[in-house]
């Protein structure tokens, strides 16, 4: 079993790391500072995002993307994850499910988006049910030709720039109707009723929006009437693989800047990196990225295989519940390593401290990966997470 990579992917990773240390890292005090980006510096890191061809990674290049593997995708991510204030998703990914969109859908939204001509948003979560997708109450009515929504959509990322957006609720108040809609912005009835301050500061909002009354033709269903489960599904599982990729790199800077301060701190006349104490912090550091990214990359290997959906859902849950939490703990002990040093803010590590804690709750919680997990395991047996892949389409076994 073969898990080196091909001289073209070590060199598609250092063309992100360059990126990355050219592009994205020089704005990260700008952010901090203002909470937001500058028209001037978003159009420069637009610029540097086509002209490297870190647009749409993840679409079909027929529409104008990319096309990379899940593994090139994680490669490029983990570069785009060093960077601070969550400006690793500056190069601009258009939801999976678009490209199940019809053609008219592609050509007015998906590649449109894929150009970086417009920019898109996800209402997902409702105040009542944020994990529990189940439970959302937004509710969409046939009337003629148009379906009538109502509902509350909070943490709506990005909605505040958007220019279309993928909606998730239920058609006759039935969850076994779950559908997306897409939404253009400037509709009569789409109003962002709060924009509560989240803990980091980032060039994005997350608004909570009110739909009243809000009129949105049928041609504008993405997929069907019920599809919408499975189609945030296959979003879900892409998110969740990129965010997995963006803590990486963020273990990886953090790790790096936390062991360079013990080659300079120096107590009681001692280099602090001589200090077992010390040594022992690093140790667990390097294995356990190391640990995450085996995970990471042997998942996303499986899934360019031919991964089932199902089994694709069930192993990226373990990665992004894994490399969060890793991710989490590498930097608070990078932070206590450096002390005071590590808690202020014109601190990379102190920055990261902020933004990776929500990557524990973005896409699905901790705790619902678990639940993910378990639920897995009463169905399917513990081989879908014990045993590796026998062959394409296989949900798991015990080779």
């Amino acid at each position: 079993m073969d898990f080196t990579f091909s001289p073209e992917q070590m060199a598609l990773q250092g063309r992100a790391r360059v990126f990355t240390e050219q592009y994205l890292f020089p704005f990260e005090q700008e952010v901090q500072d203002t909470n937001a980006l500058s028209a001037e510096s978003s159009k420069t890191i637009r610029s540097a995002v086509l002209e490297a061809g870190f647009n749409a990674v993840n679409h079909l290049r027929e529409d104008g993307g990319q096309e990379y593997s899940l593994v090139n995708q994680c490669l490029v991510f983990e570069e785009f994850g060093k960077a601070t204030n969550m400006l690793g998703l500056q190069p601009w990914m258009p939801a999976y499910c678009l490209r199940f969109g019809t053609m008219e859908q592609r050509e007015q939204y998906l590649r449109p988006a894929i150009r970086g001509e417009i920019r898109e948003a996800f209402l997902v979560t409702e105040p009542q049910s944020g994990s529990d997708a189940g439970g959302i109450l937004t509710n969409a009515v046939k009337d003629g030709d148009h379906y009538v929504v109502n509902g509350l959509k909070c943490f709506a990322s990005g909605s505040e720039k958007a220019d279309y957006m993928l909606l998730h609720c239920n058609v006759d108040g039935d969850p076994k109707k779950a559908t997306l809609f897409l939404l253009d912005k400037g509709m009569d009835g789409f109003e962002i009723v709060k924009t509560p301050r989240a803990l980091y500061n980032g060039p994005s909002e997350h608004p909570w929006v009110q739909l009243t009354d809000l009129r949105v033709h049928e041609s504008k269903i993405l997929g069907g009437i019920g599809q919408g489960f499975e189609l945030t599904k296959d979003w879900f599982v892409e998110q969740r693989a990129n965010i997995a990729a963006r803590c990486v790199g963020v273990a990886v800077r953090c790790a790096e800047i936390a062991a360079a301060y013990t080659e300079e701190r120096e107590a009681f006349g001692r280099k602090i990196q001589d200090f077992q104490g010390i040594e022992w912090k690093l140790a667990d550091m390097a294995v356990e990225i190391m640990a995450a990214k085996a995970l990471l990359y042997r998942c996303a290997s499986e899934y360019d295989n031919g991964l089932d959906r199902k089994a694709a859902h069930a192993r990226m849950s373990a990665v992004k519940l894994f490399c969060t939490e890793m991710a989490w703990r590498i930097c608070d002990q990078a932070l206590q390593i450096q002390g005071g040093h590590g808690y202020m803010m014109d601190n990379p590590v102190a920055r990261h401290y902020t933004s990776v804690r929500a990557e524990r709750i973005v896409e699905g919680t901790s705790e619902i990966q678990k639940v993910i997990i378990g639920g897995q395991i009463k169905k399917r047996g513990m081989g879908v997470y014990t045993g590796l892949m026998t062959q394409p389409n296989m949900p798991g076994g015990n080779t």
